[in-house]
């Protein structure tokens, strides 16, 4: 294993939208030496979801950079500006733009950080104790299989989430049962399939609905839509609501005790797990459309029903056990594709894992978390680690929200350097959480 004998400030683990932020906004200070590891290739944000049609769901002022520096030259106007498409944008007068267009402006952002470096996996973290501490990052190049250990003051881990699949969904062939975040690489053989279902609900399941939804007519197949909820709930966006996506909020819901942080995180759902309502209105759209002088919609869309198993049967098709809970019946439901809408989970590196007698951890095996980001360590170190993933039960609802990752990376920037780099005002919204 080669030895990097450089120290660098602040080594980056992933590069997603949190790190590729904090990137860009390091890049313009001397002070700051990082470098941030990516295993994958180059940039590509959920790249199973781009379908055409979405649409991020906060506003373009929530990009890399602006909310902290208005006048940095990777805000996503200045993309637009580069790619000579200012006037198309001024016409097309929106604040929500196409998710293709904002994975297209952060690879844009990528390609120009020398900092970013991609098809490098960082495999192990040790923390070091010689003449001066350290952190020593192992990184393995995927393409040479090489690998290198590089010295770090600090860490900021920005792994993301992956996806998640019941057990029972597991070991299936992939190509008919697959989750949503593998649709698009997937969706030519939804097409001469003789049936679908998409379990579970959220954006992401409505999402693929109702993409599938739009070429059933012409594909033939039978398409459904089971979710265990009581319904298909529309995503809380009145603007007070979305008041909860602030740092007022964050700021109010850190000081809880955990045990009711633990409480509320639960009944926030509707704030991040629902559905939009823009995307609830285009699936109605079409079903009434479809309904138009039509004896048989060929689609079905089922509420309060657990998919509890899923067995392939001697012809290839799936039968999923169900159970509608207020009813207490059990039923089954045949299918030849089956799409799991069923949620992500925070990637929490083996390494991590590894500095437990380092970290501290809660009763529930997370890690704790200072109101600044900080993993908290079980002795003082010089030596931070800073975190993106995993923070929801310390942060609260917006901790995977992009309109709150350049405020986060203020934080952490002005922590980095021991100074107020970037103003942190104390109200920013017009309700108050607290007394």
């Amino acid at each position: 294993m080669g030895q990097q004998e450089k120290m660098y400030d602040l080594i980056g683990v992933g590069v997603g939208p949190f790190n590729l932020s904090l990137a860009a906004l390091l890049d313009g200070f001397e002070q700051v030496d990082s470098l941030f590891f990516e295993q994958n290739e180059g940039f590509d944000w959920h790249p199973g979801m781009l379908i055409e049609g979405t649409k991020l769901q906060v506003p373009f002022l929530a990009d890399l950079v602006t909310m902290a520096d208005p006048t940095n030259p990777y805000s996503f106007l200045n993309y637009i500006s580069k790619n000579d498409r200012m006037y198309q944008f001024y016409f097309l007068q929106r604040l929500d733009i196409p998710r293709r267009e904002y994975n297209d402006y952060c690879q844009w952002v990528a390609e120009q950080l020398d900092s970013c470096q991609f098809g490098k996996r960082v495999t192990g973290v040790r923390h070091v104790k010689e003449t001066e501490t350290y952190y020593e990052v192992e990184v393995t190049d995927l393409s040479t299989n090489e690998t290198s250990a590089y010295r770090a003051k600090n860490l900021v881990m920005g792994t993301g989430s992956e996806p998640v699949m019941p057990k029972s969904f597991q070991g299936l062939p992939e190509k008919d049962v697959f989750h949503t975040a593998n649709f698009l690489p997937n969706q030519e053989r939804c097409r001469h399939a003789k049936s679908i279902t998409v379990v579970g609900s959220g954006q992401s399941a409505a999402e693929t609905f109702r993409e599938l939804l739009k070429e059933q007519r012409n594909c033939g197949f039978r398409l459904d839509w089971i979710t265990r909820s009581p319904g298909f709930a529309s995503m809380e966006e009145s603007k007070l609501s979305l008041e909860h996506f602030s740092p007022d909020y964050v700021n109010y819901f850190y000081q809880l005790p955990q045990k009711q942080k633990d409480e509320i995180f639960a009944s926030q759902g509707l704030y991040y797990k629902g559905i939009s309502n823009h995307t609830i209105n285009d699936i109605y759209n079409l079903l009434y459309e479809y309904s138009i002088g039509r004896d048989e919609l060929n689609v079905g869309l089922q509420v309060l029903s657990e998919v509890n198993d899923i067995k392939q049967k001697t012809d290839g098709t799936y039968e999923l056990s169900c159970y509608h809970w207020q009813k207490k019946e059990e039923f089954t439901h045949e299918s030849e594709m089956v799409i799991a809408a069923t949620g992500y989970k925070p990637n929490v590196p083996a390494f991590v894992h590894h500095l437990e007698d380092f970290l501290e951890w809660d009763d529930e095996g997370r890690y704790k978390v200072t109101a600044d980001y900080r993993l908290k360590q079980q002795k003082p170190s010089e030596n931070e680690m800073y975190v993106h993933s995993g923070i929801s039960h310390t942060h609260g609802v917006g901790s995977t929200n992009l309109g709150l990752a350049v405020h986060r990376n203020k934080v952490i920037i002005n922590h980095l350097l021991d100074r107020e780099v970037y103003p942190m005002n104390e109200k920013n919204i017009f309700q108050s959480f607290t007394v």
